[in-house]
């Protein structure tokens, strides 16, 4: 039974719900992404290029045949292409993310030189107080 209670301990700690809220973000942030470079980044990309989709880009290793009982059997190819798209995905992702924590450090930079109030002289002690009365009583003199 303990280890039940243990693992429910761990399981509703606030970092394992921060870290599953992350994860559920970051895939839709990743199709967000992804549909960014497949729909807006890659169509100009292949259009200067000479209307190449890079998904299509492949080396056919095999050519497609069929086997002795008459089924289709599909050819074996290296998409290359497919590495590109996934490579310039990367790239976007890791660039988005370079300007999101560059964006939050200059956040926390300006609130850590925000100018702190001026310090205030320590109060003067028993003995301090004294001596200011003796100064004064002489001054008087």
């Amino acid at each position: 039974m303990g280890i039940l209670k243990e693992f429910k301990e761990f399981a509703v700690k606030g970092n394992v719900i921060d870290l599953a809220v992350a994860v559920i973000i970051g895939g839709a942030f990743g199709k967000i992404v992804s549909s960014l470079v497949n729909d807006i980044v890659m169509p100009p990309i292949g259009l200067l290029i000479g209307g190449v989709d890079f998904k299509d880009l492949n080396i056919i290793l095999k050519d497609a045949t069929t086997d002795a009982a008459g089924e289709a059997v599909a050819a074996v190819t290296l998409n290359y292409g497919m590495f590109i798209q996934n490579v310039i995905d990367f790239a976007i992702i890791a660039f988005v993310i370079f300007l999101a924590i560059k964006g939050i450090n200059n956040l926390s930079k300006k609130k850590e030189e925000a100018p702190a109030p001026p310090p205030q002289p320590p109060a003067p002690t028993a003995s301090e107080k004294l001596l200011e009365e003796i100064r004064d009583l002489l001054k008087k003199q």
